[in-house]
């Protein structure tokens, strides 16, 4: 027992981080329209394979609701044989990644784009299991899901199929939301299995008329990557997606590790191991045809929560999927569609950041333009292109932001005018550096001293010698530039 001194914590753990593992794992496989059973496959690699590894050792990984739009467009574009090649791909570009030691510049992303694409993510998978919810077929697009609300909103009120489909993911999303307000005794059962078990039951006493999980059986469900779904990476949309992958998983497990770090005073963790660590996992479950995996918020707070205290806790919750997955496959079959849709629902909810935006508005308005412009560019859009333009957007307000300078006039009335030029002088505030030098009189003599200057760029430079070449009036001495050599 001392070589193991804390079983008895981390064995518990593991039992409440699989009672919130399962529901999801499923419930992210079905969205993301793959079988069910490659949901607990991601699960089961995330809890044995990653969990062994190092890097966090109280954060566990599994297929993750933030990856689902991006694998429902892989599938629908490419076919589900090409989604291992492209895990696989994302998985080995990750390993490389955490080699060399890439990990810790994770953190460099602006948080606005993070929660940003989180929150496109979170109204996309909303829209879309909305229609899931009544049963009925959802548009393949972000933006044609959230327009052809109203419309399949009149369809389902016209069918008693979709009004019986729609109270059970409305069921689900009520029990979900009123379980934390029960007595901690009964918050044991975690409240997405309870929601689960109960719309199953539901439907099964009152004969509602609801589609389930289809089900394969394990074994079944695993296609290993062939001669043809290796020849896709050929394709550049393909390559595009592997990048779009790898980018998205690596940001949303290493921002989960920092949260996770916060919730625990345990080992920190090793940024560039654990990357590699979720590009073995996603490798793995690229040769499995499964889903992609991420480090999980929901079940690593949960972890926390239940007193795990060694990476011991995430490798048994594994283990009790794969035992689930085996012995029990026929229990998939039983479970109703509208409340795997309920569940995702409430993900998707809790992805949108709401106190961020607010709070982010009050102090800080261009990251939280931002993190707007980014949501509404995947939904919009698609999500590899909107993070892009979140991406770009945050880097061109940071070049604006630190490229302050100062230009100081001074004209004593008779002779030069001197003008001072301090901080940083980059192409993005050259107007209206020029507008302000343009608007000196030209029958004076200009001493221009740039030795104030941090960082001087190139088109900067270019154009203050231009200037200068040009500004003085015919018998008028020619601008004095002083300079320190800024680079």
């Amino acid at each position: 027992m001392t070589k193991f001194p804390y079983l008895r914590q981390d064995f518990a753990a593991s039992l409440v981080v699989f009672l919130v593992a399962l529901p999801l794992c499923v419930g992210v496989a079905v969205a993301s329209g793959v079988p069910a059973e490659l949901g607990l496959v991601t699960g089961i690699v995330g809890g044995i394979v990653t969990g062994l590894l190092r890097g966090s050792s109280l954060q566990v990984s599994g297929p993750a609701a933030g990856l689902t739009v991006l694998v429902f467009e892989a599938v629908s574009e490419f076919g589900l044989p090409v989604l291992g090649v492209i895990v696989l791909a994302a998985g080995l570009l990750q390993l490389v990644m955490g080699a060399l030691k890439l990990g810790r510049w994770f953190r460099a992303i602006s948080v606005a784009v993070v929660e940003g694409m989180l929150a496109g993510i979170g109204l996309v998978i909303i829209a879309g299991q909305l229609y899931a919810a009544a049963g009925l077929k959802a548009p393949v697009s972000g933006i044609d899901k959230i327009l052809g609300l109203p419309g399949a909103a009149v369809d389902a009120l016209g069918s008693t199929a979709a009004l019986a489909s729609l109270a059970v993911g409305a069921g689900t999303i009520a029990v979900m939301t009123g379980w934390k307000k029960l007595p901690k005794k009964a918050q044991t059962v975690p409240g997405a299995l309870a929601a689960v078990v109960l719309a199953t039951v539901a439907a099964r006493a009152f004969g509602l008329p609801v589609a389930t999980v289809e089900v394969n059986g394990l074994i079944g469900s695993v296609q290993l990557p062939g001669a043809d779904a290796l020849g896709a990476l050929a394709s550049p949309a393909v390559l595009g997606t592997i990048l779009a992958f790898t980018l998205i998983a690596s940001a949303e497990s290493l921002f989960s590790a920092a949260a996770v770090d916060r919730l625990h005073d345990g080992p920190r963790t090793e940024y560039d191991k654990e990357l590699m660590a979720q590009g073995a996992g996603n490798a793995v479950c690229g040769v499995l045809g499964a889903l992609p995996m991420t480090a999980v918020i929901v079940r690593s707070s949960a972890n926390v929560a239940a007193g795990a205290r060694t990476k011991a806790s995430r490798v048994l919750h594994g283990v009790w999927l794969l035992l689930f997955a085996a012995l029990l496959p026929w229990a998939l079959a039983l479970i109703p569609l509208p409340a795997l849709a309920g569940i995702l629902v409430h993900a998707g909810w809790k992805l949108i950041p709401f106190r961020g935006v607010v709070s982010l508005w009050r102090g800080h308005r261009g990251e939280a333009l931002i993190l707007v412009v980014t949501a509404v560019a995947i939904v919009t859009v698609n999500m590899f292109e909107g993070v892009l333009i979140g991406l770009a957007l945050s880097v061109v307000k940071t070049a604006w932001v630190t490229s302050h300078v100062k230009l100081e006039v001074i004209d004593k009335g008779a002779g030069p005018i001197q003008a001072y030029l301090s901080g940083n002088a980059t192409f993005l505030r050259l107007p209206k550096i020029l507008d302000s030098l343009e608007a000196l009189p030209q029958d004076r003599p200009v001493e221009l001293d740039l030795s104030g200057l941090h960082h001087l760029d190139h088109a900067c430079r270019t154009a203050l010698e231009t200037w200068a070449e040009r500004h003085s009036a015919a018998g008028t001495e020619p601008v004095k530039l002083t300079s320190t050599g800024v680079a």
